[in-house]
């Protein structure tokens, strides 16, 4: 199981195309995260507090790669994915503490894709956000059950989406950029600005938790990595592209709503306020397209956080993580018909909701970072390679800074 024969000097490092070929785990997984949920809680950073909270862009990008190279490693290491890692060296009982809290995290996630398709809705037709979350729910299930359907019109969403990203720089352009020199600003000064600390654990949250990474090592399964694949550059790579590809796309939003909303003083509230982001190059139009673009966020981040949900719970409960599997397929619609349940139940704002449920994401970090945490500092899933200890302390630094900005931001809301 672990490779103390292994030289991990000897590996040759991958050329260009071939880490172009290789990686993908990555890429599927910012597709899953760049939601409704992620648009709402970037629009909000930008507008709520304009450039000063910018600087959430570097701890991002410094806890994604390091929870998701620390994951890579010790599923590589152990020959098993996480929370079957978790279960080998620490327990049924742990296992299931992980499992339970990523698959929550999943779930309250869901939340937010359901309520963000809701909003599409209502954004492009008028209607109410329920009876629109209803009818795309529908429309899921029925691709999802359709064999060969699915994939198809998830093409399509690839493309809608790729739209948005382009919408959006469309937009900076149109606006004649950042102040850059806010912005500089913005980068080096890290400052909380007051009463902006649950927004930048929702925006942390969506954009850097250690499920991602937990859930890429079951994805790594699928793509056949290879130890080697840790050392030639490979999985750096993925976890690079992850990362750049989330940043990219949330950092953009932040910077359109520091733009566009934030001189006004416009706090977002309600979903017609996000297609104002787009009025400076749309005009008119920027109310529809934006609506298309939480439509085709929620299709393809709903089922694909669904199933990683449940893959998880799976992992966690010890039973088969296949998505082919009975208790997978039924399992997800189980999930998205309860999330339904609890979102039609709310009587507020769906873009308040949809920040809510981007804070409680949180949950997982602290539970499932503990353990990736012990995994990564033991002798015996290290035994015969280099110690990582930049690695290890990157790992530390993460799941600290996480736990520091959980803990202060529940305190803030529960306490004070």
């Amino acid at each position: 199981m672990l490779f103390r024969s292994f030289d991990q000097t000897k590996v040759e490092k991958a050329s260009f195309l071939e880490l172009l070929k290789r990686i993908g785990p990555g890429i599927i997984l910012a597709g899953v995260v760049i939601g409704p949920g992620n648009i709402t809680t970037s629009a909000m950073l930008g507008s709520n507090y304009g450039y000063s909270m910018i600087w959430l862009v570097v701890p991002i990008a410094f806890m994604g790669i390091t929870f998701m190279l620390t994951t890579y490693r010790i599923s590589m290491l152990t020959g098993m994915p996480v929370i079957h890692a978790i279960r080998h060296y620490y327990g049924k009982g742990a296992a299931v503490i992980v499992g339970m809290a990523t698959f929550f995290a999943c779930l309250f996630f869901t939340m937010g894709n359901i309520t963000g398709s809701g909003a599409g809705m209502n954004l492009i037709f008028g209607m109410n956000w329920k009876l629109g979350s209803l009818i795309m729910i529908a429309i899921i299930l029925v691709c999802y059950f359709t064999k060969g359907v699915y994939s198809k019109v998830e093409k399509l969403i690839t493309l809608c989406i790729l739209g948005m990203i382009v919408c959006f720089y469309a937009t900076l352009a149109a606006t004649g950029g950042p102040a850059w020199g806010e912005l500089g600003k913005g980068l080096t000064h890290w400052t909380v600005a007051e009463g902006s600390l649950t927004t930048a654990l929702a925006y942390i949250s969506t954009n850097a938790a250690i499920t991602a990474g937990i859930y890429g090592t079951y994805l790594g399964v699928e793509k056949k990595w290879k130890k080697e694949d840790l050392f030639n550059g490979i999985m750096l790579a993925d976890a690079i592209a992850h990362v750049a590809a989330v940043i990219l796309i949330s950092g953009a939003i932040v910077l359109v709503g520091a733009i566009v909303l934030h001189p006004t003083g416009t706090a977002i509230k309600a979903p017609a306020q996000l297609g104002d982001l787009l009025i400076p190059f749309l005009g008119n139009a920027a109310p529809v397209v934006m609506g298309i673009a939480l439509l085709a966020a929620g299709f393809s981040s709903l089922l694909g956080n669904t199933q990683r949900g449940m893959v998880l719970l799976a992992a966690g409960i010890d039973k088969p993580v296949g998505l082919e599997t009975k208790f997978i397929r039924w399992g997800c619609l189980l999930c998205i018909a309860f999330a339904a349940v609890i979102c039609y139940s709310y009587g507020g704002s769906p873009t308040q909701l949809i920040f809510i449920a981007n804070i409680a994401t949180a949950v997982a970090t602290p539970f499932g970072g503990f353990f990736v945490c012990r995994l990564i500092f033991r002798r015996d899933v290290n035994a015969g390679l280099k110690t990582p200890r930049v690695l290890q302390v990157c790992m530390v630094i993460s799941y600290a800074f996480a736990l520091i900005m959980t803990g202060s931001a529940l305190w803030k809301m529960f306490f004070l």
